[in-house]
């Protein structure tokens, strides 16, 4: 059993997302809210976009690692930039870990007017699933 990323004919084909994920029966299902780049006390790291984008993704990690799972088992990624923000920057620090190996996740991008954390220029939320082995 393994969790089936497709990418349909008919749809762009590109290297960072898919567009439909399968995930079997059985697999355990883990939901990680919103991370802000935060250190652990609720501060922001930086006001640079690129240096939050990077700390959010580890923080993401720290929060998949305690459910069991890895940034390779998620299955959805959801990512929120504020209106302003340099979007290349933050993806181009953050890409390569949510891109993952093999087929790429499916992968959600809005830009907002604000976020919840004051100073925060993006926040990602992820599911993931882990399969038995």
């Amino acid at each position: 059993m393994e969790i089936t990323r497709i990418q349909p004919a008919g749809l762009v084909v590109s290297p960072a997302f898919s567009h439909v994920a399968i995930v079997p029966p059985g697999a355990t299902t883990i939901y990680v809210g919103g991370q802000n780049g935060v250190d652990d006390t609720g501060a922001v790291v930086s006001d640079d976009v690129a240096e939050q984008s990077v700390r959010t993704i580890d923080n993401v990690t720290v929060a998949l690692e305690a459910a069991g799972a890895t940034l390779a088992d998620v299955v959805q990624w959801t990512v929120l930039l504020v209106e302003d923000a340099d979007l290349g920057a933050a993806y181009g620090a953050i890409a390569p870990r949510l891109a993952g190996p093999g087929v790429p996740p499916l992968v959600t991008a809005a830009r907002v007017a604000g976020l919840g954390v004051p100073g925060a220029l993006v926040e990602v939320s992820a599911i993931a699933a882990v399969v038995p082995a």
